[in-house]
């Protein structure tokens, strides 16, 4: 470990993403992880047996669950926005190629003790059994509004400003009801919580047009997920990085991060030292540098049936609103299945996630469980959730943010491209990166 690097990074997809990134931009990469294994936490776990052991289950997985290696779980479940800043990042940088996906066949919210299929779309919204006729006639309305918007012509603004007109006032302007807000803000703009309701209305309008563009492009859901699970995504930017040059080494302790002067100068790892000139690292390498930011809880519920309510699909997600269940944030169910090759035949996996409240986290979740039941096993962790104190530029030590409870891969996206403005000091460009593909590439073969 005696070469020079500009850039060393560990352990999270977030790592992953920006190994590749960096190295199409030409940078010198060493990506160590003390894990045999890419992406840390937001790996797949496989075969079945591992997954029992490493939540310390004792007994072997029963006979009717299959052959082990027939599973692929992934720890930390997500989907992808078809139209989705993660996509754009697959497609730009080519990672495509290494992967293959399968559209979410559908996309649910919880009302009053009931799933219902959220609606997005000016047909679905008259068709839906959420609203009565004159709400479902004004939420149609809002959809047409929401479609027609475009922030660079003030004709389409209807008298809303989006700078300083908050979203509470535009669900206001169209009459809509409490319900009809929940699923808008929770289900198709993806907020956790209600605070966007005091903010102005532009970035929520962004997202349900992101929402309405990603369910436009594949039909049943605006969600995609990888075949053989969410591991496979660490491994094609580790792909596209070594293409680039760059160096992985797995299973490498980390003994000290090498400061001098208030920069990072190194890692330390048996006894050797990488040198390096910047460092991006997950929390759990740099507990001097981060701060405990709440916790989440996830329950991995394996299924031997679908989902009832949600027309035996093999995929989907479910947002249980917080006001439904009178929480300060949502719980989310997200469900894959033998048809994504991360399950024995006839099974199914459902995930439930949800930002911790109280002392009773498995108390809180109660009401996505019984939306699964009967449950075959369940595997349940608490994780702190950690956020950086500082942010780098000065030690050039970038350290990531955990995962959130959300089931989706934009809130893990805005924190990739906020690490790599902080270390160029320029926005993450999409075209740029393309730009610089066909540099290497040559344009015929993009």
């Amino acid at each position: 470990l005696v070469a020079e690097y500009d850039l060393s990074l560990r352990r999270f997809f977030h790592e992953c993403i920006l190994s590749g990134i960096m190295s199409v931009n030409g940078k010198k990469v060493l990506h160590m992880d003390r894990n045999p294994y890419y992406g840390g936490e937001s790996s797949s776990i496989t075969p079945l047996e591992e997954l029992y052991k490493r939540f310390d289950l004792t007994e072997s997985p029963p006979e009717s669950m299959g052959r082990g290696r027939d599973w692929n779980v992934d720890l930390i479940p997500k989907f992808l926005m078809a139209n989705g800043q993660l996509v754009k990042m697959l497609l730009y940088t080519e990672v495509t190629r290494y992967l293959d996906f399968k559209v979410v066949e559908g996309s649910f919210v919880y009302k009053g003790g009931k799933i219902y299929k959220v609606p997005s779309t000016e047909t679905e919204a008259l068709a839906s059994n959420l609203m009565g006729m004159f709400e479902k006639r004004r939420f149609r309305k809002f959809l047409v509004f929401v479609a027609n918007f475009d922030e660079n012509d003030p004709k389409t603004f209807e008298g809303v400003d989006p700078k300083s007109t908050t979203m509470g006032e535009v669900y206001k302007k169209f009459d809509l009801g409490q319900d009809v807000i929940d699923f808008t803000g929770h289900a198709l703009a993806l907020y956790r919580t209600d605070d966007y309701l005091e903010q102005p209305c532009l970035e929520t309008i962004n997202r349900i047009k992101l929402y309405s563009e990603s369910l436009a492009r594949y039909g049943k859901s605006p969600y995609l997920y990888p075949l053989y699970g969410l591991g496979e995504l660490p491994q094609g930017f580790a792909r596209l990085s070594a293409i680039y040059g760059g160096t992985y080494m797995l299973n490498k302790p980390v003994d000290e991060i090498v400061m001098e002067g208030g920069h990072v100068v190194g890692v330390k790892s048996e006894g050797e030292v990488a040198r390096c000139k910047q460092l991006i690292c997950d929390p759990s390498y740099m507990a001097d540098r981060v701060r405990k930011a709440g916790q989440v809880i996830r329950v991995i519920c394996i299924l031997s049936h679908p989902i009832k309510n949600t027309n035996d699909a093999n995929s989907c997600q479910i947002i249980i609103p917080q006001n439904q269940v009178n929480r300060k944030s949502d719980i989310y169910v997200c469900m894959i299945s033998y048809a994504h090759n991360v399950a024995a035949q006839g099974k199914y996996i459902a995930i439930v996630s949800t930002t911790v409240e109280t002392a009773e986290p498995e108390v809180e979740i109660e009401p996505a469980l019984e939306l699964l039941e009967p449950i075959d096993q369940k595997f349940v962790a608490i994780s702190d959730l950690y956020e950086p104190t500082d942010d780098g530029t000065e030690s050039q030590v970038f350290a990531s943010r955990s995962y959130d409870a959300t089931t989706h891969f934009e809130t893990t996206c805005n924190d990739i491209k906020d690490i790599y403005k902080r270390m160029t000091g320029s926005d993450f460009d999409f075209e740029n990166m393309k730009r610089k593909q066909n540099d290497v590439f040559g344009e015929d073969e993009q």
